[in-house]
């Protein structure tokens, strides 16, 4: 070709100079990752040469750098001024004849090449675009759906253009680069008619953490831009790399999104320049996932391949075309925010009041601020906001950047992890929450709020101003004790968060915050859904299970999904389950929960914990629970869980509920499965020689052996006084615990607050020599220190 044109096949990574990061990018994936199966679509670019050449042609170098001279750098006051005249003169211009000839040859060489080509993508490429220092995505303009050679030489123009958008100018003044070093390739590549099926993105990498062992995918019907923009609230799915490559079950999570919105191509009738429009998404299709199993893995196994081929975490773009039903993959950069990143240093922080909720969405990053919500329609609004403030809007887009710069956090109607919102704010260290669906109507403007992020997967505004704390946790220097350190967790999504924190492995995982949050449904509700009495019941429970037809499989997998999620999280290391323990009377909140539980006068002592599992009344039940663990560990392979039967009462008890494990799929023993129990009241203390007979291991359960040692309820503010683990009573019956487990060579950990909070307490438990001990994530820096003094006072 000539020296303005170079087709894919012929490009590498090397070329970025000629054809930019972008367009590099594809050449690369092209020559070397299409021979092992990625599809990505054939095309060409045009060169930095073509650029140049087009300024020098049209006389406008000078005057580019003439207007570029009285660019306010400071406030930015006229850049939309200038930006606008910028785009002016290029837009004004024509190609030298070379150039167009070029252009206009290559595109009769694709369409010769692709067979049935009615249209190609446009796309825009900088040569300083897509470095692992700096990313420029979303900051240059692409043209969809663009039919013939005559419309490809226009949209080239216009991508030209586009290298003076607002945002680009001050994108490349706040990075430090030349604006008349940089120039601006063209990529026309075959268009995949995502229209007509769906699109989205992916990342190798956890976008919220960094975590490296897992592969983030979204996606919603029609054209990708309303992942990008955040325009929907995408399906979400979650792949475990090591169980991908054993060809194991490997995806982990998958959460639906509601994809309101479909975006496909403008037909006739549309306003003039309109090339899209945003459809609403027929209820059927808002209730499919947009990609099935088999799908999700391919695109998994793709990224894994161009992770490895580039040596760095990256960030994809994929599509499916409706035609041909085929994935491809339409892009691909180095990920720019947590690549690199320094995790030694963890700073937490929580809320010290509790507060009302006015919404919630999806939170990115884990910080809390507070500021006064400020709602815009759109970038011209940008007045209105002023330093510190909070911006609520419907959505964002690269036209938001320079505003967002000025807000402590922000928060959309629309958007998920992968939204144009929650990358600026990533890359801003911002706080945001997205998709919360009704903020603009919630939240008043200049209202006093706090945001949080703090608390899970799900960030939270909170009415007024409310107090919070920051504790910073530096790992680095951290000396290792001989006492094994776990950490008690309940939340899936604060699993990745806390999985670089120095612990041997999860002590305590809480199934019922599964159960409660997630699930929401009493288990039998589900089983028995057609035999329910309540209609509103019946109504709530269809919502909730709309992506399952098989009610009972929901219960099962999206059990399986939390614990899968811990267990990836800390994989190898141990992860501890505890099965549920509910009372009857937290069963009962459940929906549907009334219908099944019997009223107790004092549901601490009742019907709960082993007791339930074998009776008639929950049996089958427990069964879903069982089901849901052999999944996480025969088919997704986590064979680092253990699980543990919580108030065993009797011996007889406990080997009733080990047997009936065992039928129901999770044998003792079988793939290494070990099954512990908690040591939470006396008669386990007691027989404690005879419990490690059924049991491999054992968990003190401090607050319920503590409460059943005194005789009292914690929960009642006429006792509670009285409730100490320090009490002799207490201490000698955790004293008999461990001594008698060590006597039968087995494990036995505690799970609880007191050593953190006293270090003489922590001597006592490394003195009776306890084999681990759990605690809660904000005291595990305070319980290491504590488990390093107690050892060296007891050497």
């Amino acid at each position: 070709m000539s020296k303005y044109i170079r087709f894919f096949s012929d490009l590498n990574h090397r070329d970025t100079a000629i054809v930019g990061g972008k367009n590099a990018s594809l050449g690369e994936m092209i020559r070397e990752l299409a021979p092992k199966g990625i599809r990505i679509p054939a095309g060409f670019a045009t060169t930095s040469s073509a650029y140049w050449d087009f300024l020098e042609h049209n006389g406008l170098r000078e005057k580019l750098v003439g207007s570029l001279k009285k660019l306010d750098k400071k406030d930015f006051t006229n850049l939309k001024k200038i930006g606008k005249t910028l785009r002016q003169y290029i837009l004004k211009g024509t190609f030298p004849e070379e150039l167009a000839q070029s252009i206009r040859k290559a595109y009769i060489q694709l369409e010769e090449k692709e067979k049935g080509l009615s249209s190609v993508a446009v796309r825009s490429s900088a040569t300083a675009e897509d470095l692992p220092e700096a990313s420029f995505a979303g900051q240059h303009d692409s043209f969809m759906n663009i039919q013939g050679a005559e419309n490809t030489l226009e949209s080239v123009k216009k991508c030209f253009s586009s290298l003076f958008t607002d945002r680009a100018i001050r994108y490349r003044e706040h990075n430090g680069f030349d604006h008349m070093q940089v120039a601006l390739s063209a990529g026309v590549q075959k268009m995949v008619r995502s229209d007509k099926a769906s699109a989205g993105v992916g990342f190798t990498i956890l976008p919220d953490t960094g975590f490296d062992n897992v592969i983030f995918l979204t996606g919603s019907w029609g054209l990708g831009d309303n992942v990008v923009q955040g325009a929907v609230n995408a399906d979400e799915f979650l792949v475990f790399k090591p169980a991908l490559k054993k060809g194991l079950r490997s995806i982990i999570s998958k959460k639906p999104g509601t994809k309101e919105k479909t975006m496909v191509y403008a037909g006739s009738g549309q306003k003039e320049g309109s090339t899209t429009i945003n459809k609403k998404t027929p209820t059927e299709k808002q209730r499919k996932f947009v990609l099935s199993d088999e799908e999700v893995k391919q695109l998994a196994v793709w990224a894994m391949e161009i992770e490895e081929h580039y040596g760095m975490a990256m960030d994809i773009e994929w599509a499916k075309d409706g035609e041909s039903g085929e994935l491809y993959i339409v892009q691909a950069r180095p990920e720019t925010v947590h690549s690199g990143k320094d995790e030694t240093k963890i700073k937490e922080y929580r809320l010290k009041t509790e507060g009302k909720v006015i919404t919630s969405g999806t939170a990115i990053g884990d910080k809390i601020t507070k500021g006064l919500g400020r709602l815009l329609d759109s970038p011209d609004d940008s007045d209105k906001l002023r330093e510190g403030d909070v911006l609520v809007t419907d959505i964002t887009n690269p036209d938001w950047d320079n505003v967002m710069q000025k807000a402590s956090a922000i928060i959309t109607n629309s958007g998920g992890r992968t939204s144009h919102a929650a990358i600026v704010a990533r890359e801003l260290g911002a706080v945001a929450v997205v998709g919360t669906e009704n903020a603009t109507e919630s939240i008043e403007d200049g209202q006093e709020i706090t945001i949080s992020c703090a608390e899970g997967a799900t960030g939270r505004i909170y009415e007024g101003f409310l107090d919070w704390e920051e504790d910073e946790i530096d790992f680095r220097n951290h000396e290792e004790p001989q006492t094994e350190v776990m950490l008690i967790l309940a939340d899936p999504g604060l699993a990745f968060s806390y999985s670089n924190y120095p612990v041997k492995g999860v002590g305590l995982m809480r199934l019922e915050f599964v159960i409660n949050n997630t699930i929401q449904i009493h288990p039998l509700a589900l089983l028995h859904f057609n035999e329910l009495k309540e209609a509103k019941t019946k109504k709530e429970i269809s919502k909730l299970t709309a992506f399952y037809p098989d009610k009972r499989l929901f219960f099962i997998e999206k059990l399986a999904e939390g614990v899968a999620t811990i267990a990836a999280a800390f994989y190898p290391r141990e992860v501890i389950v505890r099965m549920s323990d509910f009372k009857s009377n937290e069963y009962a909140n459940l929906i549907g929960g009334k219908e099944f539980e019997p009223e107790e006068e004092n549901p601490m002592l009742g019907f709960r914990g082993a007791s339930r599992y074998y009776s008639h009344h929950y049996k089958e039940a427990f069964r879903m629970e069982c089901d849901a663990m052999k999944i996480v560990r025969d088919e997704m392979g986590f064979t680092n869980v253990k699980l543990m039967v919580p108030f065993c009462r009797t011996v007889e008890e406990g080997r009733k509920v080990v047997n009936l494990m065992g039928d129901f799929g999770l044998k003792q023993g079988w793939n290494g499965l070990e099954i512990y129990m908690m040591c939470e009241i006396p008669s386990n203390v007691l027989q404690a020689e005879e419990f490690a007979e059924i049991f491999d291991g054992f968990s003190i359960g401090s607050n319920d052996l503590t409460q059943l040692t005194l005789g009292l309820d914690r929960d009642s503010s006429l006792v509670n006084d009285l409730f100490d683990e320090n009490n002799a009573s207490a201490r000698q019956m955790i004293s008999m615990a461990i001594g008698r487990a060590k006597k039968k060579e087995r494990k036995i950990g505690l799970c609880g607050q007191a050593p953190s909070d006293f270090p003489d307490f922590a001597k006592f438990l490394v003195r009776e020599g306890i084999s681990s001990i759990s605690f809660n994530p904000d005291a595990v820096a305070k319980g290491i220190k504590n488990i390093l003094e107690a050892e060296k006072s007891t050497k």
